[in-house]
């Protein structure tokens, strides 16, 4: 029974009136496309499922990475393994801390300042002080951002060299000619299962990286990216799927470098990476995208193939994909605008490490701001800004 249950179910969820388009079936796409012994072969579903020990191995060379390369530049470049101000021991504070809530209200503010005999300002720098306590360090942090840097950047690069050569790169129709019966190529494979493991490992490590306040959003944002690129693979939409992996990849290592530099408190070549991530990210996500990407999923393709089930909802995400980028744009340009009337780069809602009291944040105006934005993924798809300033504390 459970076994016929399952089937049906895969039946069902694998229709190919739904994936595929009209007169293809999933037969016609086992076989081999060119002659017997060519090595040429279509997407097929269990390739995919060679991404995940891929993404274990990615996650494994990320360790070594930021223990002996990341972490050894960013000594020398006098970042210290040391974190936010630790809070004073109290009893008290810490049972309401770790028992009660981590943010009091001003009605329990008043109970303990009157328990204590402390200022309830003092009190509010405590707790500040204790959730900031178990935060990650900013050696921590820079050595995330250089794996990050590293691994887009390589990525990018390496999407650009791939499709130099290829014909639809330059030409977007090639993307639908003889649709779905397009060959896969070994280079081809290896971006797209990469792309793809990256996103996985990504899954696996939110667990362990920096906390941030989006971790559920972002979280089911690798989801969705991890989905759009398994189905686009599937289905053999992998042509238009590398055009949208290369385009996103286009800013996100700059956004890293310039989190990079404010780490290490190189400001203005901060301000200027964030300047030129906020220009490639809107030419990318405004200009090409829509005119380049959508124009060729939506247009070119209704008249080379024609609509189906599956096609209007990889467009449906697309479009929506779209909606997101000009809302991250607005937020990029908001905090672009802020940082040149103020003549730096200065904070982000999404910040792992708190705002210090009133009187400390006057001292900290001369210290330098960090970024705390995931990307990738950014952004790739995901959410290069969810707040309107870059936090100095992060």
């Amino acid at each position: 029974m459970a076994a016929a249950a399952a089937g049906a179910l895969r039946a069902w969820f694998w229709n190919e009136r739904f994936w595929l388009p009209h007169n293809v079936t999933w037969a016609d796409l086992a076989g081999e496309p060119g002659p017997p012994g060519s090595g040429l072969q279509y997407p097929r579903a269990g390739h995919v499922l060679s991404a995940f020990p891929l993404a274990l191995g990615i996650f494994a060379v990320r360790l070594l990475f930021e223990r002996f390369i990341a972490k050894p530049c960013a000594i020398n470049l006098g970042i210290q393994d040391s974190g936010p101000h630790r809070a004073q021991p109290n009893a008290i504070l810490e049972k309401v801390f770790t028992s009660i809530t981590k943010s009091p209200d001003g009605r329990r503010l008043e109970g303990l300042s009157k328990q204590l005999d402390w200022d309830v300002r003092k009190i509010q720098r405590w707790f500040r002080h204790r959730r900031n306590q178990d935060k990650p360090t900013t050696l921590t942090k820079f050595c995330e951002s250089m794996w990050r840097f590293t691994f887009y950047l390589s990525i990018f690069f390496y999407g650009i060299r791939f499709l130099w050569t290829a014909p639809w790169f330059w030409d977007t129709r090639q993307c639908w000619y003889n649709y779905p019966f397009q060959p896969l190529t070994s280079r081809l494979y290896y971006y797209y299962i990469l792309e793809l493991a990256f996103y996985w490992s990504l899954m696996f490590s939110q667990f362990t990286d920096i906390k941030r306040k989006d971790f559920l959003i972002m979280f089911v944002h690798h989801l969705a990216t991890i989905g759009l690129i398994t189905f686009s693979y599937m289905n053999n939409m992998v042509r238009v799927g590398t055009l949208v992996l290369c385009l996103h990849d286009a800013s996100d290592f700059l956004l890293e470098a310039a989190k990079l530099a404010n780490y290490a408190k190189y400001q203005r070549l901060c301000d200027a990476f964030f300047m030129l991530f906020g220009v490639v990210f809107i030419v990318t996500r405004l200009g090409i995208y829509p005119f380049w990407i959508l124009n060729t999923t939506l247009f070119e393709s209704w008249e080379l193939v024609g609509p189906y089930p599956s096609w209007w909802l990889f467009n449906g995400l697309l479009v929506t994909l779209q909606i997101l980028h000009v809302i991250w744009s607005y937020l990029i340009i908001r905090t672009a605008y802020k940082a040149l009337v103020r003549g730096k780069v200065s904070k982000d809602d999404r910040s792992d490490v708190e705002s210090s009291s009133e009187e400390e944040d006057v001292t900290s105006n001369s210290t330098k701001g960090v970024f705390s934005t995931s990307s990738n993924g950014s952004n790739r798809i995901n959410g290069h800004v969810a707040g309107g300033q870059w936090t100095e504390e992060e």
